[in-house]
């Protein structure tokens, strides 16, 4: 059989020989006027009449049989089988020589069904769209090279229909999502990629510099406290959705680039948030699956999750006593990274420096979360975790914070947002402590942000929700990967 690099020189001399013959293997012109859908769906009426019509797409497989070839179809609406004859499809000698699986073509004909049943285009005529030099592998990498279909996504996506419909799926989501804030009266803004100093979340920043002004910027880890000033200004309801970017490690459920949509709502608090956010999931979810009697109810990772609503809400503190049996109020740090160790999780020498709430924070992630499948809302964090809250009023320790987890992946992160300018520029200044400290990720003290907080925002309420991380468990998808079109990857050798 010949190799692929064999394969690739047979093609190119087609090139030079249509060349030679005054063809084109490129043509910039289409005449295709019609889907395959929609062929299929009006099949039986266009049949009836010998409708013709062009079609173009992919081939994806090529038989000959005598006289008759069947070429298999595909656009990105679906497939469709074309038969050509000799004597009645125009060119019928030149399919041999000019045409390859993978190549682009496109045909004029009419909708009919063969003799074994198959609905069918008859080709009247056809011409070539775009060679395909290099084949498409005749078997996919399957799981020993699995990475090797998120390096070559676009090979992936011709081969595996699967996977075309998950992306599908995660526009609908992003559509449904939009839809659905701009019913609610909200403004989709945009704020800053690029920024002089990175806020609004714990996280490490990419590091660039913008050469003309000599200046040191950072990719955003959050448009938060861009969003924030907006609000200042005199927006009351806004939401974006966009990039952000964290210096981070990548597992099931981080990726460095990922979308992120933040919505802020002035004159609103957690709570009433927590009830919007509920309202929000079944929109999507009704959007989404409609069409099925149960579309509040998804299989992930072979495990039913409800979401009908309403859903719990725990206490984050307590959360972390039932689930991991520790004890904040008399644990210390060595306690809790004994018991983190105890759980084979790896202690870091940055972990090392972490202080009990940081530690806490670490047992929440690695231990609790995985327990929780059903929808819950985790409520009331530590206000040393939450350095943009707005403060309890019946715990001064906590702040009016929440997030939602389900099949234990946090998606959600919403909270009173904090607009007293004093006491924000009193957690500043403890993130920059610890920051010094050792902490890399503690937020950097935003001195012009506090002076915009200066100039009076209402009471506020904002969320993000991580959009990958949704869409992989709307999609049943078993890590990011699956679901973003080109995740971050270590260079091949």
């Amino acid at each position: 059989m010949s190799t692929a690099d064999e394969i690739k020189k047979l093609r190119i001399k087609k090139i030079e020989a249509l060349e030679k013959s005054g063809s084109e293997a490129y043509p910039s012109l289409s005449f295709r006027n019609c889907e395959i859908k929609k062929v299929l769906d009006n099949f039986s009426k266009w049949s009836g009449v010998k409708k013709k019509i062009w079609i173009g797409g992919r081939v994806m497989s090529l038989r000959f049989h005598g006289g008759i070839v069947f070429v298999d179809l595909r656009d990105f609406t679906g497939d469709l089988q074309l038969v050509f004859k000799k004597g009645e499809t125009k060119n019928f000698e030149l399919i041999e020589e000019q045409i390859d699986v993978s190549d682009f073509i496109e045909a004029k004909g009419y909708p009919f069904t063969t003799q074994r049943g198959e609905k069918s285009l008859f080709v009247l005529e056809w011409r070539l769209l775009a060679k395909a030099i290099r084949p498409i592998p005749s078997e996919w990498y399957g799981i020993k090279d699995i990475e090797e279909r998120f390096r070559k996504r676009y090979l992936d996506l011709i081969l595996n229909k699967e996977v075309k419909e998950r992306f599908v799926l995660r526009s609908k989501i992003i559509q449904s999502m939009r839809e659905f804030f701009n019913k609610e009266g909200f403004l989709e803004v945009e704020t800053p990629i690029l920024q002089p100093l990175h806020g609004g979340a714990t996280a490490r920043p990419f590091v660039t510099k913008l050469n003309i002004l000599d200046m040191p910027l950072y990719l955003r880890i959050a448009p938060e406290l861009y969003l924030k000033r907006l609000i200042v200004g005199g927006f009351e309801k806004i939401y974006e959705i966009g990039r952000c970017f964290r210096n981070e490690g990548i597992d099931k459920t981080h990726n460095p680039e990922f979308t992120m949509m933040e919505l802020y709502w002035a004159y609103q608090n957690y709570e009433g948030l927590m009830d919007f956010i509920e309202k929000l999931i079944v929109f999507i979810l009704k959007k989404t699956f409609g069409t099925s009697k149960n579309y509040l109810t998804i299989t992930y990772n072979n495990q039913q999750i409800d979401f009908t609503p309403p859903w719990p809400r725990k206490n984050f503190l307590d959360l972390i006593k039932e689930k991991a049996g520790v004890d904040p109020e008399k644990d210390d740090e060595k306690t809790i990274l004994a018991l983190l160790q105890s759980r084979g999780i790896e202690i870091t020498d940055e972990m090392k420096k972490f202080n009990k709430w940081e530690l806490l924070d670490e047992v929440y992630k690695k231990i609790c979360l995985e327990t929780i499948v059903q929808p819950t809302f985790v409520i009331h964090h530590p206000v040393a975790l939450s350095p943009l809250a707005k403060l309890r009023k019946e715990n001064k320790n906590e702040v009016q914070r929440f997030q939602l987890i389900a099949a234990g992946i946090e998606f959600v992160n919403g909270y009173s947002e904090l607009n007293d300018p004093i006491d924000q520029e009193k957690r500043f200044k403890m993130q920059e402590q610890r920051r010094k400290a050792g902490n890399e990720e503690a937020a950097p003290y935003d001195k012009d942000y506090v002076e915009a907080l200066e100039y009076g925002m209402p009471p506020t309420a904002g969320v993000g929700i991580g959009v990958d991380r949704l869409v992989m468990l709307l999609t049943n998808a078993p890590n990011l990967k699956e679901i973003i079109f080109f995740p971050t990857m270590r260079l091949k050798p």
